[in-house]
């Protein structure tokens, strides 16, 4: 598999990444998938402290023990779980993200984090105090880089021009175009975009259009215009979900693009998706099939 380097920060991700978000909650599988994972040559997997309470990070960190060396491990912070209570707040504060990573690097069983982001942001936050938090882990060699995950320009333009960033985490699919607006000064920034989000919601697969029938709006698409772009994209595609993870990665910026998995079967769809080949044109063709929606709110 191929890998790019994210921003200019010497992590060189394979193109497709595995989200752990929607990993099981079993030792085993998640060991399988990993296994998987690994043998086709994926090497980024990305989680955050706030999964499953914490438990998600614990399975990963279980599931790779003994091949740190072999992957770039990406986690999350900024949402404070509360102690015997159901829920989190918002946290970034310097003092907490310094806490917050012990407990992070404890449950993933490993002495350093390849890319730490923060899981969100407004424009409330001392900018500069969560700043100088990640770049003190990265003196104290807890992490090696450090990005940002949020779709809020306004958040991650300030973050970018205030920090050596290397990353921001988008939701961006055929689907879900508005982060192409921010492409440039992400670019300029001298950072990649990771995406999440990468099949939209399964509307990429086979089973998008029947998925499109149940939901009532996906990103700016209301009901009708849903079923109308999903039918119309599955149409003029051989393999929507081979076209789908092309369209991400025709983009220079795009460094890696997330997939999740709750199984070994579907990580391999995604991985035979990954591996056809998906002429040029025919990426053009689909994408004249989407709109290119920006975002509303939280602009700079």
């Amino acid at each position: 598999m191929k890998k790019r380097e994210i921003g200019k920060s010497g992590l060189y991700a394979s193109e497709l990444g595995l989200g752990c978000m929607s990993f099981p909650d079993d030792l085993d599988e998640v060991k399988n998938i990993v296994d998987a994972a690994l043998h086709a040559g994926i090497n980024f997997f990305d989680t955050a402290d706030l999964y499953a309470g914490g438990k998600n990070e614990a399975l990963v960190g279980e599931a790779l023990k003994g091949r740190r060396d072999e992957i770039i491990l990406a986690t999350k912070v900024g949402n404070r779980m509360l102690p015997n209570e159901e829920g989190w707040r918002w946290d970034a504060s310097k003092k907490y993200i310094k806490e917050a990573v012990k407990m992070s690097l404890k449950r993933l069983k490993t002495d350093y984090i390849d890319l730490y982001q923060l899981h969100g942001g407004t424009m409330e936050d001392n900018v500069t105090e969560t700043i100088e938090a990640f770049e003190d882990l990265k003196k104290e060699g807890l992490i090696r880089q450090y990005g940002i995950s949020s779709i809020r320009p306004n958040v991650i333009k300030r973050f970018l021009t205030s920090s050596s960033a290397v990353s921001v985490m988008m939701q961006y699919s055929l689907l879900d175009r508005r982060p192409e607006e921010w492409f440039p000064m992400i670019h300029e920034a001298g950072a990649s975009v990771i995406t999440r989000g990468t099949l939209a919601k399964g509307l990429l697969t086979d089973e998008g259009v029947a998925r499109a029938e149940k939901m009532n709006s996906f990103a700016e698409y209301g009901p009708e215009d849903l079923k109308k772009t999903v039918r119309k994209v599955h149409e003029s595609t051989n393999d929507v979900h081979a076209s789908a993870l092309s369209f991400n990665l025709n983009e220079d910026v795009v460094a890696s693009a997330l997939i999740g998995a709750s199984s070994t079967d579907q990580l391999l769809d995604s991985i035979l998706a990954y591996e056809k080949l998906v002429e040029q044109s025919e990426v053009d063709s689909i994408t004249q099939l989407t709109e290119s929606h920006q975002y509303v709110q939280h602009r700079p």
